[in-house]
């Protein structure tokens, strides 16, 4: 199971919470680590209400490109993501 926080520092924080067996909640994606970066935004945009193409996703000064994997970034179960708006 992979839970990923995501805080965008405004008063909106969202838990992305999904493993391979188990659908969302908010959507009928399912999240593992051979997902993409866009697949997860799509994730955050349905919790949200926001378009997935104006969500940008960093750690630190890292800006997350949408078609890599979780696993090659290193996101793994836990983790803190920083959500900004385009």
């Amino acid at each position: 199971m992979i839970e990923i926080t995501c805080n965008d520092r405004l008063g909106k924080k969202v838990r992305v919470k999904c493993n391979e067996h188990y659908v969302c909640k908010f959507s009928l994606m399912k999240t593992s680590p051979d997902d993409t970066i866009g697949d997860l935004k799509k994730l955050i945009a349905a919790q949200t209400g926001t378009r997935w193409d104006k969500i940008v996703l960093k750690k630190w000064y890292t800006v997350f490109k949408d078609h890599i994997k979780l696993e090659d970034y290193e996101i793994h179960d836990g983790m803190n993501l920083e959500l900004y708006y385009q």
